[in-house]
Order: structure tokens, then sequence, then C-alpha cells
């Protein structure tokens, strides 16, 4: 029980700094994505269950704030931290490489994901600029703050 509430405020912490100081700190509108870092790491630490819990919830609090369509962002971190969660066998807690590919993969398919609901659908179909401008910043910046927090998610 102690472990659960602890999770729901580290979900409630992540995402507030997301929305706020992170988003204040973005350059060229790219923010790094905290809530799927975390979605990742509770999949790839505590399995599939976990991370299908933590991404579902970490997505209706954006679906609630910010999303246009209800339950898309729930549906996608949902589904990126229970395939983190098929790492968990393998999961070396003293190495951060398996970590930043399966960050790096997630944002990857995050982007994709938004690309094609929300952008595609619409008619906007540059996706060479949507991946040069948006995809490959956002997931490299994803990345480097995944160096810096992933010790902090592992203490949890």
């Amino acid at each position: 029980m102690k472990s659960k509430i602890i999770l729901f405020f580290t979900i409630l912490i992540c995402f507030l700094l997301q929305c706020t100081v992170l988003n204040a700190l973005s350059v060229a509108d790219i923010t790094p994505n905290l809530m799927l870092i975390l979605c990742i790491s509770m999949g790839l630490m505590r399995g599939k269950r976990s991370g299908l819990f933590v991404g579902f919830f970490s997505g209706i609090l954006i679906d609630l704030f910010y999303g246009s369509l209800p339950g898309f962002y729930a549906l996608i971190y949902m589904y990126i931290g229970y395939l983190a969660g098929f790492f968990y066998k393998i999961y070396y807690d003293n190495r951060i490489k398996v970590p930043l590919i399966l960050v790096a993969a997630g944002d990857a398919m995050y982007c994709l994901a938004v690309y094609v609901f929300q952008f595609m659908l619409r008619g906007r179909t540059s996706f060479f600029y949507y991946l040069g401008r948006i995809m490959i910043p956002e997931i490299l910046v994803t990345v480097v703050l995944t160096i810096l927090v992933y010790r902090l998610f592992y203490q949890l």
C-alpha cells in the first residue's frame, strides 16, 4: 500500500514538473517527456502490470489537461509501459544502456502515434518535417533527461 501511494505521488510530481518546469525550459517547443521516462522505468523495474498502470494514470492526467481526444494518451502510455515490462527479466540495475534504448524506442513509438493520429489524419502529411523538427530532437532530449533522472526512479 505504501509503495502505491509513493507511486501515485511520483506520477503527480512528474506530471507537474513536465507541465511547468520542463515546459518553461523548452527550446524550440521541444520538451523532454518525463511521464514516458517514468512509465518505461516502472515497467522495466517492476514488470508489465506496473508499467501498464503507471502508463494509464500518466496518460489520463495528460488527457484531462491537454488531450483533445479522450483516452488517447492513456492508451499510448499504457502500451509503452506494458511493452517495457517485457524487459523486466533482463533488467540489470547497474547498467543504463537498456533503459536508454527503451526510452528512445518508446519515445519514437509515442511520436509516431501522435503523428499518425493527430497530424496525418488531419491532412498534415509532411512526415520528414515532423521527423526532423519534432521527433528526433524530442527523443534526444528525453534520452538526456533519462540519464539524469533514472537513478532517482530506481530508488523508489
